[in-house]
């Protein structure tokens, strides 16, 4: 049930982009311990995930995402973004993106 809520959550951000940027492409697998999508919009946003039921009737009964979005920038430069969530929490690496320093 809890994948289901999650696929909902991030299907609803690529149905929230703005008035004037269309879906281009939307496909989605959807199984009752897993879940797949793919989407992209004319302005050149794309979003991929799977995700998975793990531990299925245990009291760890928990969903791992793992995918990848990108977008294009006011600068004009495409960002993405590769991320596992997981009982680990969101764990998302992008170039772009700051690194802790190590410890």
């Amino acid at each position: 049930m809890k994948f289901i809520i999650v696929f909902a959550a991030l299907f609803a951000l690529a149905l929230a982009a703005p008035a004037d940027v269309e879906i281009v492409r939307s496909e989605s697998d959807v199984g009752p311990e897993s879940f797949s999508f793919d989407s992209e919009t004319s302005d050149g946003t794309k979003h991929s995930a799977q995700g998975q039921l793990n531990n299925v009737g245990t009291e760890q009964e928990a969903i791992a995402v793992r995918g990848s979005f990108s977008f294009v920038a006011d600068d004009g430069q495409t960002y993405t973004v590769e991320y596992v969530a997981d009982e680990n929490g969101f764990q998302p690496q992008g170039a772009h993106l700051p690194v802790a320093p190590e410890a």
